[in-house]
């Protein structure tokens, strides 16, 4: 079945990075867009970041914008979040997930678009 791992997070200082790692199984990812999420406690769930199934298509909300980079690794089915210059305010849990993409460029901003979620990691930033 669908299995996404996600892995990484940790408590930090403010201003040091972090990076989170998804390892995905069940599936042929590079048929598939991916993306990243966070949650704090009594907040819903909000996208950070998507990425096209090829890596070539990449979108950020302005919350991570030139802060946080995700990539992807389709031959060893990972997908990354490089998370730079962490605040406090980045505090959550992390979430991967991903759904089948019909085309190449396709990324994917709102979770009732995808299909499979990881369990998620906790990230916390401390001043």
């Amino acid at each position: 079945q669908v299995q996404l791992v996600e892995s990484g997070g940790g408590s930090v200082q403010s201003g040091e990075s972090l990076r989170l790692s998804c390892t995905v199984s069940g599936l042929t990812f590079d048929d598939y867009g991916a993306g990243w999420f966070r949650q704090t406690p009594g907040k819903e769930r909000e996208v950070l970041s998507c990425i096209s199934r090829d890596g070539g298509y990449t979108h950020y909300t302005n919350a991570v914008k030139g802060r946080f980079f995700v990539s992807r690794d389709n031959a060893k089915n990972m997908l990354y979040l490089q998370m730079n210059s962490l605040k406090p305010e980045d505090t959550a849990t992390y979430y991967c997930a991903t759904r089948r993409s019909d085309y190449r460029n396709d990324c994917y901003i709102r979770r009732e678009d995808y299909s499979a979620w990881g369990q998620g990691t906790q990230v916390t930033v401390s001043s």
